[in-house]
């Protein structure tokens, strides 16, 4: 095992003032290390999303109180505040592993030679968004789980999962000049898929906000509108996307397109066919919990897969270098 070189008084210093710098001159990642990196941060973002959504179908958004403490005089869950309070709090606890998710894919991307910073600004935004959704969280448990802040915590959520996903796409591709796999026309297909999906998500939130499943055992607020009529707009939104996914397959395949866009879209739309699928089951089965969770984890899933399906219609391959070749060897002729 080598020795570790003694830190003198000037790097003592320059990691206080600038540590991620100074980690970046001493280590150099693996690029599979960064591409790791900037997953777990996307696997984190979709995990925090589904325990967020299993302290509301548990009736535990008030498991903790208050915040930033679990009560008015303990940090943490008490025996007497019981399940809900640990599934709360463990919720919470989930918030730091999801944070340090985040820090490894920055610090990761930061310490990548050569250091491209638009890599490393992706894992900032998810940073500051992770920092507005916590204390967001904290303004939804001392509100008492006002409707609306609750939707709003859930977009900011998606918000992160787009930054993630961005990013994660971002480390297995080079730092040139986009260039377009598809025509005009696939790409405006693409966009309205985009925006439907965006409608499809926001909608889904107004379902929750005035739907059965309040997220606390006690009465609280409602949006107040019939859930069941915006359930039928989410219905048809759904369809939408289903359609324009199909419309997207279809004409990928008569224009012989790329593989990439063309294998993004059949997962998204195997994707969208168990999600539908999910969504009428819990319907006719009265909105039983695990089949609530599971719709919310494919959610997540659809999001991610419509922003790949996006992703794929350019490409931006490595810079390459001219390096100089080996000398050639003279070749001997006959006098």
């Amino acid at each position: 095992m080598g020795s570790v070189p003694n830190l003198t008084r000037a790097d003592a210093v320059s990691a206080v003032r600038n540590p991620l710098a100074f980690i970046a001159a001493r280590w150099t990642p693996h690029p599979r290390t960064v591409q790791r990196a900037a997953l777990s941060a996307l696997v984190m973002a979709v995990v925090i999303v589904v325990t967020g959504g299993a302290v509301r179908l548990t009736g535990s958004g008030l498991g903790c109180p208050t915040w930033p403490k679990c009560t008015d005089d303990s940090l943490t869950t008490t025996s007497e505040m019981g399940l809900h309070g640990v599934i709360e709090f463990g919720n919470r606890l989930l918030t730091y592993v999801l944070c340090a998710a985040v820090g490894w894919a920055i610090v990761a991307a930061r310490s990548q030679k050569p250091w491209r910073r638009s890599l490393t600004r992706l894992g900032w935004v998810q940073f500051w968004v992770v920092m507005g959704n916590a204390v967001l969280g904290g303004i939804v448990v001392l509100v008492g789980l006002n409707p609306y802040t609750v939707a709003a915590h859930f977009l900011l959520s998606s918000a992160l999962i787009a930054a993630a996903t961005v990013m994660w796409q971002r480390t297995r591709e080079g730092d040139t000049a986009p260039r377009p796999l598809v025509g005009k026309p696939i790409q405006q297909l693409v966009g309205f898929l985009v925006l439907a999906s965006v409608l499809l998500i926001a909608v889904g939130t107004v379902v929750t906000g005035a739907g059965p499943h309040a997220g606390d055992s006690q009465e609280v607020p409602r949006i107040p509108i019939d859930w069941q009529t915006v359930a039928k707009l989410h219905a048809v939104l759904a369809w939408i996307v289903v359609t324009l996914t199909f419309a997207l397959w279809f004409i990928l395949k008569a224009v012989d397109a790329p593989k990439g866009p063309l294998a993004r879209t059949r997962e998204l739309f195997l994707i969208l066919l168990a999600q539908g699928a999910l969504g009428y089951t819990q319907t006719f089965l009265h909105l039983p919990e695990v089949l609530v969770g599971l719709h919310m984890l494919g959610s997540c899933l659809m999001w991610i897969w419509v922003l790949r399906v996006l992703l794929s219609l350019r490409e931006r391959p490595e810079a390459v270098t001219d390096l100089p070749g080996p000398a050639a060897e003279p070749t001997l002729t006959k006098a």
